[in-house]
Order: structure tokens, then C-alpha cells, then sequence
């Protein structure tokens, strides 16, 4: 019928060249001319094949239904779609039915979804999912796609293309479903389904590259979430394959081409976001398995890890990659090629760290490219501090004690000037956790020069220096996190809030022991640093005393600053004596 295909044509080609003045008038042209066909469809039944007839109006009930929500009149679509699953219930698992039964229900799902009625468009994309299982089960021939009931017999689809569109439409039904449970808060169901559309995108070739790509890097953040490393490298594998087909957008003087270039430069941005967390997540993981109980490598642990892992490894993966792989043989020859470029197994010694480290450092450059600190502030910091948590989570690796210390370095270079230039009035948060990295920090640097000092006969002026000097910067750094928590009349809060409650005890802890840190050879200056400590120990147990709920958050720093508050007194009275012994 030569109308049913005009009002198609109107519909999905002509509407976007419709004016923004009048955004659906196709979609109206394509209305009115569905309607002419309904009324000759009425006029033809006595004469006609029931079922036929039956089909046929059902199949203009789902052009209108899909028209009315296309033109944001939700009610009368229901009712056209709701016409067409009626017609069509006594015959839903027949060839000529199941498709359009389909797809009627993905529209009705997605209509309760744009009401925010979640649970129904579940029930109705369920019940998709179940009607395609069972077809299969029962049939499995390739159905009529709803187009082919208005085509003359020659113009019909081959078995092929019938194949291509009914699978589409499935998993247009696993796409929403994703959606859904997402929405309804059931991640792994969601996570899952998600990852089935993409993979099924991919075989039937039904997918935009720049969306899908987007859609495994967030996928791959919930297998991060997991631990499940060799999933979500895949997943970012896949990714960075699949965009790399969007190509370039061709330059013109338009402001649209440039528009879609930039949003290119964004996602490209957004997916090399996703690798940094990769690499950080997958070094911060193995940091978990060898720390010992003072947070160094452990020799012992490490040695069993890296014998556990020669056996298990190879097995390991070669079972779990048939679950997850995705695409066609030429795609999949290119994701892995990209896989090879970073481990997806624990780092165990410094070298293995160091090559996902670079990694992680090669696609924070390519982030920082797009997120530049004019225009995306807050996006440019954080890349910046995960950045820095690379450098921090590489030091742990290694050995030697002086090139720690520099890693260290590189993050307070990093770190201070954006600090500098960062103004707290309108980035508070942001600030506070710059104040307490570069503190932190410091006071790390700090430990490792003393650590370097003990290892002297004697130390000189050079080093105590130092020591001194990283010591009094980390106090000041502490100290100004602590000050941002001041209320407006620069009093301390008497309670803490949840949020800051760890980091403002870890700050007094800290700045304590700094207290004691200093090296002076002036006793009067001793007693006073010592006289500080106990304050800042004392604190912390005191509040601890007022608010028993706090113990919870600093139970090591609370046992140690008891301790301290004990020993202390005894020593400045040791000291003051020996200042004054004719007193």
C-alpha cells in the first residue's frame, strides 16, 4: 500500500527535516495518511481473510501508537498500542505475529518508563524477553517483520533480513531491560544485561560506535567495582577499539561540525577517564594483598602470590574470556591487541607496577587534553589527584627509599599549584582534600627521610634540615584542613560531622607526632614541640571520651595517643629537670 510506505517515509525521514517551529509536522502528514489506510482496511474486511485483516490492523494500531508517543501524546499512544497486543494475543507465537507483538511491547515499556512507572515497563519488557524465548524454542524461523503486511509478495524480505530485524528488535528489549534494572537499583541484573546488548550490537552490526563504546566503559566501571580486572579490561578494550571507528568528523565552517568534533574530544576524554581508573584500581588492589601491617611490601606474601599465580592464572582466563568476549573475529583480533598493551592480573614487584602505571600516566595526559582546569575545574583536579594516587600507589613498590621520596615529589608539584590557584569560598570539598593529600604527603616524605636518617651513623645538618622542614609543612598543610572546619566565628565544631570526623582525628594524630618529630637542640624549644604533641594527643581522647561513637573511626590512632598521653608528662619532666637541676 502505497500509503503505509509514504507515512513511514514521513515518519522516519522526513520528521528531521521538520522545522523547529514546527518540530512534528511529518509525524502529523504521516498520522492523517495512517488513518485514510485504517479506513480502507474497514471497508475491505467483510470480504477479506479474518486473521489477515486482524494482523494488518494490528500493524496500523503500532504505526499510530509509535506516532502519538513520538508526539508526546502518551495516553492515545497506550490505547493504539494496547489495540495492537490485543489483536494480536490469540496469535502472538505465530510467524507473522511475533515480531510486531514485540515490538509493540519494548513501546509500551518504554512509555511506562517516561512515566516513571518502572515496575510496569519491567512487567512488559519481561514479557517480551519471554515471548522471543519461547518462539525460539518453539519455531525459531526467521518471523515477518510488521513492515511486509502492506508489501506486494515480490518486495518481501529475504530469510536473512528477516532475521536481522526480529533480532534487533530483541535486543532493543535486553537495552531497556538494562535500563530498568538499573533504575530499580539491580546492578548485577543490569550489569548483565548490558553487557548481552552490547555484545548482540556488535554480531548484527546495530550499534552507533560513539554510544556503544561509552556505554562498555561505563560497563566496564561496574567489573572494576567487582574486582573482575580481566572483565572490565576487556570491556575499555572494546571500547577504545569500537570509538576509534566513529572517525574523525569532517572539518567545516559550521558550527555543528565543530560541535560534533568536540563532543568527540569529550567522549574520547571520558573513555581514557574509565583507564585511568583501571590502572589505579588494579595497582591499589595488589597494594591490598602485599601490604603487611604497617602498610610495607611484604617479601613473604609476595613470594606466595607469585608462585600461586603461575599456576592459576592461564586456566583462569581462558575459561572466563569465552563468557565475555565480544564482537566478530576482525574486532576481536583488535581488542585483544589492545589488551596486551596492559596486564590484567596484580602487579607483584615494582617493573610489573611500572608498566600499568605508565599506562594509567599516558591516558591521564590524553584526559587532561580535553578536561583543561579553564572550563572543567573540578574534572581537571580529579585527574590531577588520581594522578597523584598513581604515583603514591607506584612508591609502594618500591624499594629504594630515596626515589620514593621523589615519587612523593612529583605529587606535591602537582598537587601545590593547583591548591594555589584553587579559591575554597566556591570549592570547599575539593580544597580540603588537596589540604589533606599534600599533608599527607609531606608527612609521608617526612617518614622516609627519617627512615634514610636512621640508617646513618650520625645525621647532619642537611638531612635534620629536611626533616624539619617536610615536618613543618605537613603540620601546615593539616592545620589549614582543620581551619576549613572552623564555623564562621573561627571556633572548632564541638562534634564532628561523619564526613570529616576520620580525617580531622587522622590530622591531629598526625600533627602530634610531627610535634615529636622535630629535631632541635634546643631543649626549651623540645619541651614546648612536646608540650604541643600532648595537646593535640590529648585531644583526641578526650573527644573520644565525650563521643564513644567516634572510637569506631580511630581506634589505632586512639590506642597510640593513650599511650602517648601516659609517657609524655614523664619525659617533659625528665627534660625540665634537666634544665633547672638546682631548682
Amino acid at each position: 500500500c502505497e500509503k503505509f510506505r509514504t507515512a513511514r517515509t514521513l515518519s522516519a525521514v522526513e520528521s528531521r527535516k521538520d522545522p523547529e517551529t514546527e518540530p512534528y509536522r511529518s509525524k502529523y502528514s504521516a498520522r492523517a495518511l495512517l488513518q485514510e489506510v485504517k479506513q480502507l482496511l474497514s471497508a475491505a474486511e467483510e470480504g477479506g481473510e479474518a486473521r489477515l485483516v486482524a494482523v494488518r490492523r494490528a500493524v496500523l494500531e503500532y504505526e499510530l501508537g509509535v506516532n502519538h508517543t513520538d508526539t508526546e501524546e502518551l495516553s492515545a499512544g497506550e490505547e493504539h498500542l494496547q489495540r495492537c497486543t490485543q489483536l494480536l494475543e490469540p496469535h502472538r507465537l505465530s510467524p507473522d505475529c511475533v515480531s510486531l507483538y514485540i515490538q509493540a511491547q519494548n513501546n509500551l515499556g518504554i512509555l511506562w518508563s517516561e512515566r516513571d512507572e518502572i515496575k510496569t515497563a519491567q512487567t512488559y519488557l519481561e514479557s517480551a524477553e519471554a515471548l522471543y524465548n519461547q518462539y525460539m524454542k518453539e519455531d525459531g524461523n526467521p518471523p515477518v517483520d510488521p513492515s511486509e503486511h502492506f508489501m506486494a509478495e515480490e518486495e518481501k524480505l529475504t530469510d536473512q533480513e528477516r532475521s536481522k530485524r526480529f533480532e534487533k528488535a530483541y535486543t532493543h528489549t535486553l537495552y531497556y531491560l538494562a535500563q530498568v534494572y538499573q533504575h530499580l537499583e539491580m546492578i548485577e541484573k543490569a550489569a548483565q544485561y548490558c553487557h548481552t546488548t552490547l555484545k548482540r550490537q556488535l554480531e548484527y552490526c546495530g550499534y552507533y560506535p560513539v554510544e556503544w563504546a561509552l556505554n562498555a566503559a561505563t560497563l566496564s566501571q561496574y567489573y572494576l567495582s567487582k574486582q573482575c580486572f580481566m572483565e572490565s579490561r576487556h570491556c575499555l578494550a572494546a571500547a577504545s577499539v569500537i570509538f576509534s571507528q566513529a572517525g574523525q568528523v569532517p572539518s567545516a565552517e559550521d558550527n555543528e561540525a565543530e560541535q560534533d568534533q568536540q563532543d568527540l574530544r569529550q567522549r574520547k576524554a571520558e573513555i581514557a577517564r574509565c583507564w585511568i581508573k583501571y590502572c589505579l584500581n588494579l595497582l591499589q588492589s595488589a597494594r591490598k594483598l602485599l601490604e603487611d601491617n604497617i602498610g610495607e611490601l611484604d617479601p613473604d606474601r609476595q613470594l606466595e602470590l607469585k608462585a600461586q599465580r603461575k599456576k592459576e592464572e592461564d586456566e583462569k582466563e581462558k575459561g572466563r574470556k569465552k563468557a565475555v568476549l565480544f564482537g566478530t573475529s576482525d574486532i576481536c583480533d583488535s581488542v585483544l591487541a589492545m589488551e596486551e598493551k596492559v596486564s590484567s592480573v596484580y602487579p607483584l614487584d615494582f617493573q610489573e607496577a611500572r608498566e600499568i602505571f605508565l599506562v594509567g600516566q599516558n591516558y591521564v595526559q590524553e584526559a587532561k587534553e580535553f578536561f583543561q582546569v579553564d572550563g572543567y575545574v573540578t574534572d581537571h583536579i580529579e585527574i590531577v589527584q588520581d594522578h597523584s594516587a598513581l604515583f603514591k600507589v607506584l612508591a609502594f613498590f618500591e624499594e629504594d627509599y630515596e626515589r620514593r621520596c621523589k615519587m612523593h615529589k612529583r605529587r606535591i608539584d602537582m598537587l601545590e599549584p593547583i591548591y594555589a590557584d584553587l579559591n575554597p569560598h566556591y570549592y570547599l570539598l575539593i580544597s580540603r582534600q588537596l589540604q589533606f593529600e599534600l599533608a599527607d604527603t609531606y608527612y609521608e616524605m617526612m617518614d622516609l627521610k627519617v627512615a634514610i636518617g636512621n640508617r646513618l651513623e650520625e645525621l647532619d645538618s642537611h638531612t635534620i634540615k629536611k626533616i624539619n622542614s617536610l615536618a613543618q609543612l605537613a603540620i601546615k598543610y593539616y592545620e589549614l584542613f582543620l581551619d576549613s572546619l572552623r564555623n564562621p566565628d573561627k571556633v572548632f565544631p564541638e562534634e564532628l560531622e561523619e564526613d570529616v570526623l576520620r580525617p580531622a582525628m587522622v590530622a591531629k594524630f598526625h600533627i602530634a607526632r610531627l610535634y615529636g618529630k622535630l629535631i632541635t637542640s634546643d631543649s626549651k624549644k623540645q619541651l614546648e614541640n612536646m608540650q604541643t604533641s600532648l595537646e593535640y594527643y590529648t585531644f583526641l581522647v578526650d573527644y573520644c571520651e565525650k563521643y564513644p561513637d567516634a572510637v569506631r573511626a580511630v581506634e589505632t590512632e586512639l590506642e597510640l595517643s593513650k599511650e602517648m598521653v601516659g609517657l609524655l608528662p614523664t619525659r617533659m619532666e625528665r627534660l625540665r629537670a634537666k634544665l633547672c637541676p638546682f631548682i
